[in-house]
């Protein structure tokens, strides 16, 4: 994996909070969650420390690799699950628990992506709801280079798509009906960009 020396290249949005109107749902987002100097680090160290997994996703009649790479960490790992996860390091507990403050709410997992470059990205999708419930609460944090975070309402074709840089250090809650009403995507560029990391704070159902 390539990793760079240059997060002053990373772009912060403007500090301020904007409540997205939607319907059917709920999103909020805060740029500048995190300052410069924290984003910057927190980046490079979850970057180099963090244990990246590739994995494989049912696409049509096939199996492909996804195209990014990923990391779960839980509070508690079940001793009766093979593929026991990580427990949540120092780094993101200090995250979390700005999460948590901002959101009064409490997080047990944490999904990591890496977006290596602009050949990764993820399709349309809701999430499972298996282990999270039907209306899951996630709390997304983003490092590293600006993505564009695309929503589109699952069943009113007349509503407009919401797009959303994602900027480093910025935090973006979903909540509410969301997950029912809404699908999201991240998607590819042909630009050249740096890596980027996104983490996704969720309350797994024991």
């Amino acid at each position: 994996m390539m990793l760079f020396d240059d997060a002053e290249l990373f772009m912060c949005g403007t500090k301020g909070t904007k409540d997205f109107e939607i319907p059917d749902g709920e999103l909020l987002l805060v740029e500048n969650f995190f300052n410069k100097k924290e984003s910057d680090a927190y980046y490079h160290r979850l970057l180099t420390d963090t244990v990246w997994s590739e994995y494989e996703m049912p696409m049509y009649d096939k199996v492909v690799k996804a195209p990014r790479m990923i990391a779960w960490f839980e509070d508690k790992a079940d001793v009766q699950n093979e593929k026991k996860p990580m427990e949540l390091t120092e780094d993101l507990k200090k995250i979390r628990e700005r999460v948590e403050q901002q959101t009064q709410l409490t997080f047990n997992a944490v999904l990591l992506n890496l977006y290596r470059n602009g050949n990764d990205g993820v399709a349309w999708h809701s999430d499972k709801t298996g282990r999270s419930g039907i209306n899951p609460v996630i709390a997304s944090v983003t490092f590293g280079e600006t993505r564009i975070f695309r929503l589109r309402h699952k069943f009113r074709k007349e509503i407009p798509q919401v797009e959303i840089p994602l900027h480093h250090g910025s935090f973006l809650l979903m909540s509410g009906t969301t997950n029912s009403f809404w699908e999201h995507q991240v998607p590819k560029t042909a630009r050249k960009i740096l890596p980027r990391i996104n983490l996704t704070f969720r309350r797994v159902l024991k």
